[in-house]
């Protein structure tokens, strides 16, 4: 029997767009709508947007978030004070591997958001519900289906955000990268993206979301499937859950140290006396083929210091070459050089530094 899947608000627009449609962990999500290479293009150079309403909220309340966040987090939500702003973590298990990757929004000491990955969003409420339960914190965890998420990018992303609601720029213009602002009635634009261009992620209600969707498209932003999404974060140099990490990863391994705070040395959070003080033998490197042909995912890394894994690639739309991001022996520099088997053949690769590309700008 063939599983019935979930459809976010914007599923009949998609249909009326003639997206592609795909099963994508449960969801049914358009991966292109015609050209993704064109879509990839159009966010690196003018305005793409997303329907990441498949991702979940999830907002933390009660006098005891602060603390129940420091317990259930790598990452120190003690660092948020301000509303509004925002930190990047993982969420570990007792073994440190990663029960998902996490955006965290401060609003006040008793009311926080959390946005998890689609795939993960059932397995993420469980688990925090439980940690919340058996620890004993006064913190309730309420999963906000009614809400709908939009993801508006590209240099001209802001703008064009600002054409179609010209009310929200006030309030959204001042933003710094990693903050938000709540502008009532539950909406929350946030400049954060999956990209590595400049932009907005949007959430309202569901019953909204149509709307803006549509008022965006008249205003030339052109709707991007998962197709160039995928192409975006990887030469963004962006982990994706379930490829750079996953519940047997640890943040160290996935090359989400960045992530982890040992700062406050009493701090207990879960997975902390796994990964503590250990010295990971893999480290995660970019690698740009030097030849023709396309790396991808599980295909074969030699390197001087033994093998390794790819965990992501592609042909890089930007660059024109192929780009990967790899799971390699501790030690592999930038500079050196790496083999990747593609079809039976060893073809050269040279490692280098992440992200690929930044604001449109080829960085390697």
């Amino acid at each position: 029997m063939t599983a019935v899947l979930k459809q976010t608000p914007l599923f009949n627009a998609h249909v009326a767009a003639g997206a592609r449609m795909v099963d994508f962990g449960g969801w049914s999500m358009p991966v292109a709508y015609g050209s993704q290479l064109e879509e990839h293009h159009a966010v690196r150079r003018a305005a793409g947007m997303f329907d990441v309403s498949h991702m979940l909220n999830v907002d933390v309340r009660g006098p005891g978030s602060r603390a129940f966040l420091r317990r259930l987090l790598a990452n120190d939500v003690d660092r948020l004070s301000e509303s509004g702003k925002a930190i990047y973590s993982c969420m570990l298990n007792e073994r440190g591997g990663v029960i998902d990757d996490l955006i965290v929004y401060y609003f006040s000491p008793e009311s926080w958001r959390l946005v998890v990955n689609a795939g993960t969003a059932e397995t993420d409420l469980e688990w925090m519900q439980a940690v919340a339960r058996e620890e004993g914190f006064d913190a309730t965890v309420v999963a906000r289906r009614d809400l709908a998420m939009l993801a508006v990018q590209g240099p001209q992303a802001r703008e064009s955000l600002w054409r179609v609601r010209p009310q929200w720029r006030t309030a959204t213009e001042p933003l710094k990268p990693f903050s938000g602002a709540a502008l009532g009635g539950d909406a929350l634009v946030a400049r954060t993206g999956y990209t590595g261009e400049d932009g907005f992620e949007v959430v309202l209600p569901a019953t909204d979301v149509e709307a803006l969707w549509n008022d965006l498209a008249a205003a030339g932003v052109r709707p991007c499937g998962l197709g160039a999404r995928d192409t975006l974060r990887l030469e963004a140099g962006m982990n994706l859950y379930g490829h750079e990490m996953n519940q047997d990863v640890d943040p160290l391994v996935a090359g989400l140290a960045w992530t982890v705070s040992f700062k406050d040395a009493d701090r207990a959070f879960i997975g902390r006396a796994a990964i503590e003080g250990v010295t990971p033998s893999l480290a995660m490197v970019g690698l740009r083929l030097r030849e023709r042909g396309v790396m991808r995912e599980n295909m074969k890394v030699r390197t001087a210091r033994g093998e390794g894994v790819l965990t992501s690639g592609s042909m890089s739309p930007t660059i024109g070459v192929s780009i990967a991001m790899a799971r390699v022996p501790q030690g592999v520099q930038p500079g050196s050089e790496a083999e990747v088997e593609i079809r039976g053949k060893w073809l050269a690769a040279d490692v280098v530094s992440m992200p690929f590309v930044r604001h449109g700008k080829v960085l390697v």
